[in-house]
Order: structure tokens, then sequence, then C-alpha cells
């Protein structure tokens, strides 16, 4: 009973009042709140941590460099011939594609009265390497070796041979993180090639599927729809290929048509991708081009904030005035 008395009268660790302890990191945190409110000094330590991670994300993404550097190995000569024909033949069609834009781009400003042709968007292009891949239903991201010594920044837009593929969200020193377009998290304002009607395109969290959450159930759309970039929101200029629709779900009882679309982009498959800069001054410039110099690390929170609320509203206006079924819709005179 001693003994025991004893042990009970011994202080413990668990006795010990939480109150001062709480005080002291409250004043701590409240302090780098503050500090970080008006320095920003955690995005300062976020980008160092960030280039101080980078060695040990290449080591993490060597096995899957390696396999597929043993792949390329074990092909044969006639699958190379075969694919080297192929981007000949792709690479002779994109060229009279791009003289036929050309021209077009030409006419377009003669009759717009301009003196001249408009210079072209693009300015600069340049290729970066895809170093991991993260691609499950909460996240679909890319990690690029091109980080802000190349003049990368936040917001910049990604595409690769088909299609976007989604935009930069942070950049380290050596490295940047993309956002897909399948992201859940992302949204695309996008256009329909065949009728002009406007959308937003959402990820679903599968990197082969996007969803056209907001049209509505008597919408003019159909399977094999081409979607592009409509140009709102000040993100992505117009004209960029995004999705085929692949599937519509027409419910009497709802409002809104389930619409699904595949992306063009082969986001599992790039190994490459491209990043693009746009001039400034170009009437379809989007207005992350004009902020890479001034604000190069605009956040991702606000570019698509505008970006939703300017593609909703130009959704909304397409759709004001609906047909009052999908048998009186305006038919294609052609």
């Amino acid at each position: 009973m001693a003994f025991i008395g004893g042990g009970l009268n011994r202080p413990s660790s668990r006795d010990t009042a939480p109150g001062p302890r709480f005080v002291v990191f409250a004043i701590i945190s409240i302090v780098c709140m503050y500090y970080d409110q008006r320095d920003s000094w955690i995005s300062t330590l976020r980008y160092y941590l960030q280039a101080t991670a980078y060695p040990v994300q290449l080591i993490v993404g060597a096995p899957q460099a390696l396999w597929h550097w043993a792949s390329e190995l074990s092909q044969t000569r006639e699958a190379l011939r075969a694919e080297n024909a192929d981007l000949k033949r792709r690479e002779r069609e994109l060229s009279i594609a791009a003289m036929r834009f050309a021209t077009l781009e030409h006419e377009n400003a003669q009759l717009r009265a301009l003196g001249q042709a408009m210079a072209p968007l693009v300015t600069r292009s340049q290729v970066a390497e895809v170093v991991s891949l993260d691609l499950n239903p909460l996240k679909q991201r890319l990690l690029l070796n091109q980080g802000a010594r190349s003049e990368i920044f936040n917001g910049q837009t990604v595409v690769d041979a088909r299609g976007l593929l989604g935009q930069t969200v942070r950049v380290g020193p050596w490295s940047a993180e993309v956002i897909l377009i399948t992201d859940p998290e992302h949204a695309v304002p996008v256009q329909l090639v065949r009728n002009g009607l406007r959308s937003i395109a959402v990820g679903a969290g599968n990197s082969g599927e996007l969803l056209l959450p907001y049209l509505p159930v008597n919408s003019d759309v159909k399977p094999g729809d081409v979607l592009v970039t409509s140009g709102l929101g000040g993100v992505f200029p117009a004209g960029y290929p995004v999705a085929v629709v692949t599937g519509i779900k027409r419910d009497p009882v709802l409002l809104l048509a389930q619409v699904r679309a595949r992306p063009l982009a082969t986001l599992e498959r790039d190994r490459e991708v491209m990043l693009v800069w746009f001039d400034p001054k170009h009437p379809a410039a989007p207005a992350t081009a004009a902020q890479a110099e001034t604000l190069p690390q605009v956040t991702l929170g606000a570019k698509q904030e505008r970006a939703l609320a300017d593609a909703a509203e130009g959704a909304a206006e397409e759709a004001a005035e609906p047909p009052a079924s999908a048998e009186d819709a305006p038919k294609d005179p052609r």
C-alpha cells in the first residue's frame, strides 16, 4: 500500500496543465501568420523546399524513366521506320494546316481594316520532360524538369501535339508542377466547334474523361463534337483543342444534361510537353500573358475563380433562350 500510495502521489506528465503551452504556440502561430501575410515568406520557404525536394523526385521517377528507356531499346527497326514515316506524314499535314491558318489570319486582318497581318499569338515555346506523373481520382498532376530558371511562371499554358494538357500551379527553381485538365479541381471554359455553344469542362478525376455539367438538357450537342478553348476567363487563349464529346445522357426530369468528353491530349503517355508564351499585345492573348512579368506567382484559386465566373456568364448567355425541346432546336442549314 505504501508503494501504491507513493506511486499515486508521484507527479505525472499527464497532470501538467496544457494552458501555458497552448498560449505559447498560439502566439507563435499568430506571429507567423502576420509575417506571412505581410512578407509572403512562407511562399519563399516553399520555393526553396521544392528545390530541395527536386533531386528526391528525380530519384523516385528514375525507375519509370529506366523502364521507358529499356522499352525503347526493345523496339524493332521496322517499328521505328513505320513511326518515322507516320511522323513525316503528320508533319506534312500540319505544315499544310499551318499555311492555311496563316492565310486565314491574314485575310481576317484585312477584313478588320488592319494595315498588316496581326503578330503571331505564340511568341515562344519550350519543350520540357515529364519527371513524374500522379494520376488518381483526387489529384491529376505532372512534374516537369523546367522551372523558374527557364522563366516558367504560374498559370502558364501547357500543351502537347494533340491538345491542351493544363497549366502550371507551382514553380520551383528547376521544376514545375502542372495541374491537368482532368483534375477534379480544374475547369476549362470551352466552346463547341460545330455551333459555338459555350460551357465549362470540369475534370472527372480520370485521365480519360471530362464532364460538362452546365449544359441544359435540350442543348444542341452530339457525340463526336469537338471542344476547344473559348478564350473566356483570361487563362487560355481561344481555339486550343480540348476534348471530343463521347456520351450524352438526357433525363427529362433534370434540367441539365450529363455530357462526357474524352481529352485529346495523351495525358498518360506524354514524356515531353510544351510550355507556351503568348504576346501580351495580341488581341487573343490571355490575361496571364500580361501578368507573366509583373505577377509571376499568381495563385491558381484566383485564376480559376475568374475563369469560372466569366465562362459561366458566357454559358448563361448561350442558354438564356433555349428551344422548347430537342426537336425544336435549330438545325444546321448545311
